[in-house]
């Protein structure tokens, strides 16, 4: 529950970002450094969390709660500027970085390891649980609904469970965690076995321990593996409202099918998993499959015609992918760094949250360099759309409409400005003529009293005679009528001040905003292949954990082990666990 409310707290600003960027009038570049000093902040103290090992996890966990409820509850709604919701969001960032390494350490002190990927599946909810309740919360509420109330919701819900792990949460003592479990049945030799612990060698040079290829290149490989897993929680909610024109709740709904589907594969493949007694085959299986729902989903982005039911196919199958890998693959790493000292299973996840924030604090970082259309589209792209079709909130009907066929087509305001210039006498003689009286004289020409009407109008306007004014009525008569219709439908409005400020934002935003518009799928798509890469170079590195492929080995080492534990036990003189 502390992980999962962590991250809804951590990964709610991405559900909400073109809003912070419009509110903040923040720069896309600007948004992702922020991010990126989160994620260095996050890496350092997630590798310093290793003390916990000798400090205590749950006391970490607990205070880490707090900062952030209080943050979420009362800093970020209260920033009134993009710097100050920045330095926040940095803070919640270093927050998150303790508790990524702190809150499966204390998974694995109570997880045996014949139920480990169960455990580690159950513990990795947390993260995509935390998602999925960002992205209902998110696509449950009204486009316009406050984004600080987003979070001020996060922020009470986060005293609540912060309450709760104050007076619930707590961690098994160190002589009994220091030892590696394989099986529930272990639990008696254990005991047996703490009263000569010594922690205190166990602990001597943590670092020197863990820094060893195997545990440095596995934590590399997972932290590519989920590059295309950091881009959906941060950034899918702008790619598909900036690229698809989806409106935020329709963003964040996809979010809800993702993280669904992520949760539930999390937790049956970990069950199978410990089922079958092997972690591998499952990493294999599933970075194929992510592979190619990656490449499917990026071969979409740059299709404008992409269904909203098809991309709910396949990013739901992209989740179940990268459940099937995750899992199996949380519950090895813990294998493998017990291996080398299950004393130091902190130390080794710490390795993990270092490399894991470096590896996505640089892909984060470049992405603003690869897509760099997001800045336009954010800031000025909704209100070129608005203007463009006529619903600037800023004007009235008849001013927006006048924008709105204006920027269907340009031609009109160089056309007005001909017309005005070959005809200009004649307009000066129609404006002399009462609006009423000019409609009539055009709907028949030949109505000889409101032609005199027309006459006595103009002489007064122009102190003329009779003659004087029937010749400039004549003179006008000769413009052709479409032309007078064009210019008393265009000309009057073209003259506002407000409609030429609307046509003037246009014209010197709109050639930018269309081109990031066009840009937009096509860059996204090459960051996307990014992650791809990341996903083969995660498959050879698997090679690099403990446990094998077959079950059937797995399942004569789970008898051997057994036979180990009773005999260890026989020899301590306890009696022997029961089967």
């Amino acid at each position: 529950m502390a992980t999962i409310v962590l991250y809804y707290q951590f990964y709610l600003a991405g559900a909400v970002a073109t809003r912070i960027l419009a509110d903040y009038h923040m720069s896309f570049v600007y948004y992702v450094n922020i991010s990126v000093v989160g994620y260095l902040f996050g890496a350092v103290a997630s590798f310093a969390t290793g003390v916990a090992d000798r400090y205590g996890r749950a006391n970490i966990v607990t205070v880490g709660l707090f900062v952030v409820a209080l943050l979420c509850l009362f800093g970020i709604p209260a920033a009134g500027s993009s710097l100050a919701f920045g330095v926040i969001f940095v803070v919640i960032g270093t927050v998150e970085g303790v508790i990524l390494v702190a809150t499966p350490a204390l998974i694995r002190d109570f997880s045996p390891q014949l139920g480990r990927a169960s455990a580690m599946g159950f513990w990795t909810l947390g993260p995509v649980v935390g998602s999925l309740v960002v992205s209902i919360q998110v696509s449950s509420s009204s486009n316009t609904y406050p984004w600080q109330d987003h979070y001020r919701i996060s922020g009470v819900v986060g005293l609540v469970v912060a309450i709760l792990a104050l007076l619930l949460l707590r961690e098994l003592a160190p002589a009994l965690r220091d030892q590696v479990m394989v099986s529930a049945q272990d639990r008696a030799l254990i005991e047996a076995r703490a009263k000569g612990i010594d922690v205190a060698a166990s602990l001597k040079h943590p670092f020197r321990q863990m820094l060893k290829p195997d545990i440095i290149l596995s934590s590399f490989a997972i932290s590519v593996f989920l590059i295309i897993y950091y881009i959906a929680v941060g950034f899918f909610p702008i790619f598909f409202e900036t690229v698809f024109g989806f409106t935020q709740s329709q963003a964040n709904t996809l979010g809800d099918w993702m993280w669904a589907f992520d949760a539930g594969a999390l937790l049956v493949v970990g069950v199978i998993s410990d089922k079958v007694g092997v972690r591998k085959p499952f990493m294999l299986v599933g970075a194929i499959c992510t592979i190619i729902m990656t490449i499917i989903f990026l071969s979409k982005a740059t299709q404008p015609d992409t269904s909203f039911t098809a991309f709910v196919w396949i990013l739901s199958l992209l989740a179940i992918s990268l459940g099937i890998a995750y899992a199996p693959w949380m519950a090895s790493f813990t294998e493998t760094a017990e291996q080398r000292n299950p004393a130091l299973a902190a130390t080794g996840l710490a390795v993990w949250g270092l490399t894991i924030r470096i590896v996505i604090a640089l892909s984060v970082f470049f992405l603003p360099f690869v897509v760099n259309s997001v800045t336009p589209l954010v800031e000025k792209g909704p209100t070129v759309q608005a203007i463009a079709a006529g619903k600037d909130p800023g004007l009235n009907a008849a001013q927006n409409s006048t924008v709105a066929a204006v920027a269907k087509d340009p031609s009109i305001v160089p056309k007005v400005q001909r017309l005005a210039a070959q005809d200009a006498a004649q307009l000066k003689t129609a404006a002399a003529i009462q609006p009423a009286t000019l409609a009539k004289l055009q709907a028949d020409p030949t109505n000889q009293q409101v032609a005199a009407q027309a006459v006595g109008q103009i002489a007064g306007k122009f102190g003329i005679g009779a003659a004087a004014a029937q010749a400039r009525l004549v003179a006008l008569s000769k413009i052709p009528a479409a032309d007078l219709k064009f210019l008393s439908t265009y000309g009057p409005p073209l003259q506002d001040p407000k409609v030429q400020g609307a046509l003037k934002y246009l014209q010197a935003n709109a050639p930018s905003v269309q081109k990031a518009a066009a840009d937009a799928p096509k860059q996204w798509r090459t960051y996307f292949w990014v992650a791809v890469g990341g996903e083969v170079v995660f498959i050879p590195l698997i090679w690099m954990l403990t446990g094998g492929w077959d079950p059937r080995v797995a399942k004569r080492e789970a008898a051997e082990h057994e036979a180990w534990v009773r005999e260890q036990l026989d020899q301590l003189g306890g009696p022997a666990p029961e089967a």
